[in-house]
């Protein structure tokens, strides 16, 4: 009995050994290991990845500059002449449309040298003559003062012009944008158009006096030859002497 006690305490104080062996041991989870090549790796993975961000962050920034320059692009231009350009051009062309007796109309044209500036009518009366005469004589007069007048009102147009192109060019050269920079040169070439539209009616209005003036001119001297023409036929003409002073 006595052997069997101690074979069961002996048993007993192994088992109780062996549980306290195993609890003193830590568990294998509970240590901390140092891994320096780990440790490597993981800086350069999140110094690529502060890298990213870096080129994520200045993406954006260049975007916003993107659409920042391309607002500008699009600003439209604050200033326009058109109106001013149009006001010119209407006061030229109510200017030539003004003409006198004459229009620049084509068959108004035909119809009066067909009857006025055509050669002179061997039928007609010497009255009928004259009249003629006089109204050529009048329609180079109203010609060349159409004429004057047209020079006059283009002659008033540089003034306002030259206020146009002042501010045109500066508003070009402070464009903040492609667009406003387009637009300011498009409408100085609009009003290059308008003083070159005003050099063409100054030089149809002086080519038509011009013309009228030349025109009255060869009538003329057909008017004189049939004129001649008839004085040198005349029936009864005797040719004699005239004393122009009588002598004391």
């Amino acid at each position: 009995m006595v052997a069997r006690s101690f074979r069961r305490a002996g048993l007993c104080s192994a088992a109780v050994a062996l549980s306290l062996f195993f609890v003193a041991d830590p568990a294998p989870a509970q240590l901390v290991v140092y891994d320096p090549s780990n440790f490597s790796q993981n800086v350069l993975t999140a110094a690529r990845e502060l890298q990213q961000v870096n080129n994520q962050i200045q993406s954006l920034a260049n975007e916003a500059q993107m659409l920042t320059n391309q607002a500008r692009n699009l600003a439209s231009l604050p200033l326009s002449t058109l109106s001013q350009l149009q006001t010119t051009i209407q006061k030229t062309q109510s200017l030539l449309a003004q003409a006198q007796r004459i229009s620049f109309d084509v068959q108004q044209i035909e119809s009066a040298f067909a009857t006025t500036y055509g050669s002179a009518s061997t039928s007609a009366s010497g009255s009928g003559l004259i009249a003629t005469a006089q109204t050529r004589w009048r329609n180079s007069v109203a010609a060349f003062e159409d004429s004057l007048k047209v020079q006059a009102g283009v002659v008033g147009n540089i003034s306002s012009n030259g206020s146009a192109m002042s501010s045109l060019t500066s508003a070009s050269q402070t464009a903040t944008g492609a667009l406003q920079a387009a637009q300011a040169g498009n409408q100085l070439l609009a009003l290059q158009s308008q003083q070159l539209s005003d050099l063409v009616a100054v030089v149809a209005a002086k080519s038509r006096a011009d013309a009228l003036e030349q025109s009255r001119v060869t009538a003329a001297e057909s008017q004189g030859q049939e004129q001649y023409r008839r004085f040198s036929t005349r029936s009864g003409y005797q040719p004699g002497n005239v004393t122009m002073f009588h002598g004391n």
